[in-house]
């Protein structure tokens, strides 16, 4: 008998399942058994449509004045982002933040345990960072052969990004994320992601700007109109 064939889920959709798997497993831990789409949603911070028609590329539907069962759809979830067993990832950059990484528990416990740490400087070389000792990068290929690595982190300064992501690519990662303040150019059929906090500070900054000038707006709009009319007399 012919296998159906899944439907690919959309990207969009793909990058919200972390947030409802994030939610979904919170309130897991609290006690709460089933949820609504309008409960998701509000928590998630979009519309229940949407995390109906998110949820249906999983094939869960809920049920009708019921919902859905917390339990299962976090099983449903961490299946399909492929989170039942660990990814071991190689970190390039022994610097602060890749310090700051290595030593973060929250990767180990979301599946991700750093496998390997690679960087150039002779100084780091040996040193001991989250319980795993620092290689010097020329080494990154046994280090990702031995722990069967898949996904590397590149947290090198921007001008040493695009040798660590060569690096990766030629010891046989697929996956790499970028927290490099620079684009990096590889081969087709390596997936990047992007992390530029410079970006995001920046986008904060525009919000807070928009604030700033709404509320200066408002100030003026309160002036009395008899104050114009003498400036100008």
């Amino acid at each position: 008998m012919a296998h159906r064939t899944r439907r690919r889920i959309p990207e969009a959709t793909v990058a919200r399942l972390p947030i409802y798997l994030r939610i979904l497993t919170e309130q897991f831990d609290d006690g709460v058994t089933g949820m609504s789409s309008d409960q998701l949603a509000e928590l998630a911070g979009v519309n229940a449509a949407k995390v109906r028609k998110d949820l249906s590329y999983l094939g869960s539907y809920g049920t009708r004045g019921v919902g859905y069962e917390v339990e299962f759809l976090v099983y449903q979830i961490r299946r399909e982002l492929g989170l039942t067993h660990d990814w071991p990832v190689v970190i390039v950059g022994a610097g602060n933040l890749g310090q700051a990484l290595a030593g973060y528990n929250g990767f180990g416990d979301r599946g991700f345990p750093v496998g390997g740490i690679v960087d150039v400087d002779d100084a780091k070389v040996g040193s001991v960072v989250g319980g795993v000792r620092v290689r010097h990068l020329s080494e990154i290929g046994p280090v990702v052969k031995a722990r069967n690595i898949s996904i590397g982190v590149i947290a090198t300064p921007g001008s040493a990004a695009q040798d660590a992501a060569d690096a990766l690519v030629d010891a046989g990662v697929t996956s790499i994320l970028n927290f490099a303040p620079t684009v990096i150019n590889v081969p087709h059929g390596i997936s990047v992601g992007k992390v530029d906090l410079a970006v995001e500070l920046q986008i904060l900054a525009y919000h807070e700007q928009r604030r700033t000038n709404a509320a200066q707006g408002s100030s003026l709009v309160s002036v009395p109109r008899e104050t114009h009319r003498g400036a100008s007399a």
